[in-house]
């Protein structure tokens, strides 16, 4: 170990055994938005073995204001968050294994993106990604550190198969789509994902050298623009009819329905479209095909087709597309059909 850690081996609960075991450690980070960057950001600087970085996305300029790896060029170049995310990380700790995943986490790539991972840690913006990572969690038997913020208010919740209740306990279902409050539909301000992560590495940390007694046992929700904190005891919340830690129904881990399907972007005014089965695009090929009837952009990762001054295809590679525009799924499907093929 050299003098980079030398403050975490000074702290009696990790000290160098634990840096040791931290070393060796392979985590997970879904989702590399606000929280997901920030919590890279302290799993490299922690010396974390190895960390897998898995996000859909590109950097975006509505991004700077909270999402703290990514700056202006990453913003003008549409660098994929994952990317982004790698480069900066690269050069805060060389020690460190960065594996970036542009992806969509899904049913059908779960298993292929997460296995071997020690823990996960949650970046995500959606519940149906939250309870697939809930269902993996049980299912390995490894830890999943839960935490979500928006507008000024957040919440934090470690997961711990076999040793208290998992997410469906406390939430059995998804909420009705539309009902749940977005960053983009609410806003947010930075303080609260610092806030957030800062209780999520904590968590992450006591599990990964081992200190299981440590882990918080409460759900922790906060708003700091109204100044409250509440700790509520979920220790006796283990549902026996639970589908997942009771019943092991991995019910979101297994749906392959969710596999191909369109998905309105909630606030963005884009709707994202993923094929059930993955392609190879052929970027050269598609320059070649769109050219004609619109303006395109190529960078190494991605494809920007306009084909008229209302609508923009950002394709992926994989054949995944996120078709800026429209709310409708309809026509965002018919465009990628359209342009890109069935």
């Amino acid at each position: 170990m050299n003098e980079r850690y030398s403050r975490q081996h000074l702290f009696a609960p990790i000290g160098r055994s634990g840096q040791e075991k931290l070393a060796r450690a392979s985590i997970a980070i879904v989702g590399m938005g606000a929280l997901g960057s920030a919590l890279a950001d302290m799993a490299a600087r922690a010396g974390i073995g190895e960390i897998r970085l898995i996000d859909r996305d590109f950097v975006e300029f509505s991004n700077l204001q909270r999402q703290m790896l990514y700056d202006e060029s990453d913003a003008s170049r549409y660098l994929p968050k994952t990317e982004a995310a790698a480069i900066r990380l690269a050069a805060i700790n060389s020690e460190v294994s960065l594996i970036p995943r542009v992806a969509d986490l899904h049913a059908g790539n779960a298993e292929e993106l997460l296995h071997g991972t020690d823990l996960i840690l949650d970046g995500s913006d959606n519940f149906t990604v939250r309870y697939l990572l809930n269902d993996y969690a049980i299912k390995m038997g490894i830890p999943y550190i839960y935490g979500g913020a928006v507008a000024s208010r957040g919440v934090c919740y470690p997961v711990l198969p076999e040793r208290g209740p998992c997410l469906r306990c406390l939430f059995p279902n998804p909420p009705e789509r539309g009902t749940a409050e977005t960053c983009d539909t609410a806003g947010v301000i930075s303080p609260i994902i610092h806030a957030i992560t800062a209780m999520q590495m904590a968590e992450a940390l006591k599990c990964l050298v081992g200190d299981l007694d440590a882990v918080q046992k409460q759900l922790v929700q906060l708003d700091l623009w109204r100044n409250h904190w509440s700790q509520i005891d979920v220790s006796q919340a283990k549902r026996p009819d639970c589908p997942a830690c009771a019943e092991r129904r991995f019910e979101f881990l297994d749906d392959q329905t969710a596999v191909g399907w369109s998905q309105t972007m909630c606030g963005r005014n884009s709707v994202q479209i993923r094929p059930a089965q993955p392609a190879s695009l052929d970027f050269d090929a598609m320059v070649k095909k769109l050219s004609p009837v619109g303006r395109v952009e190529r960078t190494p990762f991605l494809l920007r087709f306009m084909p008229d001054d209302t609508h923009t295809l950002v394709l992926f590679p994989d054949g995944r597309a996120l078709i800026q525009g429209t709310e409708d799924p309809t026509m965002a499907r018919s465009l990628y059909s359209r342009y890109v093929g069935d």
